[in-house]
């Protein structure tokens, strides 16, 4: 159960090039245009290459599907280079990466730091580090990353990082300054719609409701991807449309993010489909509940349990225990929602100390 993190939208931005060039337009019907990789289960392969492929292959895969098992077969393909010290950069990366979207973000961390330490000329691994210590509520550290991509002279990633941080921060003007110049010197749109997003984000923290739905649309016009579809439908049911988000994801994988989303709106809009998407999402909860180590979905079961179960006392059980694995906006966000909706004083306490704690700053929150 989850969506696509910033992180994983990043290294998407970072390494797309090959991604971005011209289109291949096939000149017959018999051509080859790329030999995919098999993916079957058999053992892992002793063989970099071969295991970086298959790898990389089954996480992708597990993304588009919204399933962590793949990204698990994935892991499995890289065990190992887990404990190798010195395993080549790509598979330190591509492990990193898998251990993120399954929320292993401390042995993460340990991993991409090992890696720099090394090897201090790794943009993707301090890009990495940013968003991770981020995600995690720890801007200092964020900061450090950030200015590593600075002295690598990686931008525009270096000045987002520095920006996003700000913003976090509550200093939108000088983070709003940061990033227009960006965004109008952004040729590919891919990047472009990376900074429109981070721009939507920010407004969004900043109490400008306006200019938070146009950045958003502005992004999606130049390149959509689930994270950004599944935050702009957040936003919208935030500004009570649920009609336009219910519309806005009807195109979306079915990954449970954007299941739940639409569960919600359909609740909300009161539409016919609310019955059956609530049987599904039950249905959903129940399978992942069933697999064997750390869930990672404590966000969307305090979402299910508060927007379509009416349940603020569980809501607040899963947010609390989602605040202690990551701590973005939205988590704070929603425990304090949670809390509020349970009655809970204390509950409302530590989300305003922990915002507080972290030096994060949200009108929204404020707004409880």
């Amino acid at each position: 159960m989850r969506i696509l993190s910033r992180a994983a939208l990043l290294m998407a931005v970072l390494s797309g090039p090959a991604a971005l060039a011209a289109p291949i337009v096939p000149q017959h019907d018999d051509e080859v245009i790329e030999r995919l990789p098999a993916v079957a289960r058999g053992s892992a392969s002793s063989d970099p290459a071969v295991a970086l492929r298959e790898a990389k292959a089954l996480l992708d895969a597990g993304r588009e599907q919204g399933d962590p098992r793949l990204a698990g077969r994935a892991l499995a393909r890289l065990a190992r280079w887990q404990a190798d010290a010195r395993a080549p950069a790509e598979l330190v990366l591509l492990i990193a990466d898998t251990e993120q979207y399954l929320h292993q973000f401390g042995s993460a961390v340990v991993r991409l730091e090992a890696l720099v330490q090394r090897d201090p000329g790794q943009p993707r691994a301090w890009l990495m580090l940013a968003t991770l210590h981020r995600v995690q509520g720890r801007y200092a550290q964020s900061d450090t990353a950030c200015q590593a991509l600075q002295r690598l002279g990686m931008q525009p990633y270096a000045a987002a990082c520095s920006a996003e941080n700000l913003a976090l921060r509550g200093e939108h003007e000088p983070a709003r300054r940061q990033l227009q110049p960006l965004i109008a010197r952004a040729t590919q749109p891919t990047t472009r719609a990376w900074l429109l997003t981070t721009l939507a984000e920010l407004e969004q923290r900043a109490g400008r409701a306006a200019a938070s739905d146009q950045a958003w649309r502005q992004s999606l016009a130049s390149a959509r991807d689930s994270y950004a579809a599944i935050s702009y439908a957040d936003f919208l049911l935030d500004q009570r449309r649920p009609r336009e988000a219910w519309g806005l994801l009807q195109g979306e994988q079915r990954s449970d993010a954007a299941l739940l989303r639409l569960a919600i709106a359909a609740q909300r809009a009161g539409l016919p489909e609310a019955a059956t998407l609530r049987d599904e999402l039950r249905e959903r909860f129940a399978l992942a509940d069933q697999r064997s180590g750390p869930s990672g979905h404590e966000r969307e079961r305090a979402l299910m349990a508060l927007e379509i179960e009416g349940d603020a006392a569980a809501a607040l059980r899963a947010a609390r225990q989602n605040v202690e694995q990551q701590r973005e906006p939205l988590d704070v966000l929603l425990l304090a929602r949670c809390a509020a909706a349970a009655g809970d004083a204390a509950a409302r306490a530590q989300a305003r100390t922990l915002a507080e704690r972290m030096g994060m700053r949200d009108a929204r929150l404020d707004a409880i």
